[in-house]
């Protein structure tokens, strides 16, 4: 699918990088997703970019982005006013493709951020988290899931059972809280980046088979279908 790099344009006069996945226009499905980095990573990160052009390859248009300290070759990530303008500005990028649905979210940091923007109302048709960070590695009691509750979107959750940063015997009481809003798909084996080990059995090609037809079901189901 063709992908072409830009220059998305913040409110703080400033602009970040991205790259825009858009299929065939007799492809489209009318959907398109923004997908953020997470924090030790950026928009190159293979997950994100795997991901969009499997998205891209079933019809979605997706536009993943940098972050400000990213941009600027930094490693601590920006304050999380600063994350919040850069992923508004960047679905305000992607609005311009006219889509009739539009889906946010990313991986770990990227997909909070997403979800911090959803809790106070800014307008979606699902999140999609690829990792969520439910709480710090080694902190289980500092959790992230209050604001959640303030989502009105449908929210996926695909999540590795050898993750750090999400125990999942804590997220699936949290999703129950959510109801109907909230789907969690887990790939076995898979870390904070759904990465299996080798000695899994699998390959990282099946994994990533399994996370875009999760994905791609979802958006019919969920997202388009509503």
């Amino acid at each position: 699918m063709p992908e072409r790099a830009l220059a998305i344009p913040l409110s703080s006069g400033n602009a970040v990088s991205g790259v825009i996945h858009a299929p065939p226009r007799a492809k489209r499905s009318g959907v398109a997703v923004v997908l953020g980095h997470g924090a030790g990573g950026d928009m190159h990160a293979p997950l994100l970019v795997d991901v969009a052009r499997g998205l891209a390859g079933r019809g979605h248009t997706v536009l993943r982005f940098n972050f400000p300290y990213k941009e600027l070759g930094r490693k601590a990530p920006d304050r999380r006013e600063t994350l919040e303008m850069a992923y508004e500005g960047a679905i305000a990028r992607l609005r311009k493709q006219k889509p009739e649905r539009l889906v946010i979210g990313g991986k770990s940091m990227g997909g909070r951020i997403a979800s911090l923007l959803a809790a106070r109302a800014v307008p979606c048709d699902g999140l999609v988290f690829l990792g969520y960070p439910l709480h710090p590695a080694g902190k289980r009691d500092a959790l992230r899931d209050e604001h959640l509750q303030a989502i009105k979107a449908p929210m996926l959750f695909l999540q590795g059972t050898r993750d750090p940063l999400c125990d999942l015997d804590l997220l699936r009481p949290a999703l129950k809280r959510l109801g109907r809003r909230a789907r969690l798909h887990v790939v076995e084996g898979g870390d904070h980046s759904l990465e299996v080990l080798k000695s899994a059995g699998r390959t990282q090609e099946s994994v990533l088979a399994e996370i875009l037809a999760a994905i791609d079901g979802w958006l019919e189901k969920r997202v388009s279908g509503d």
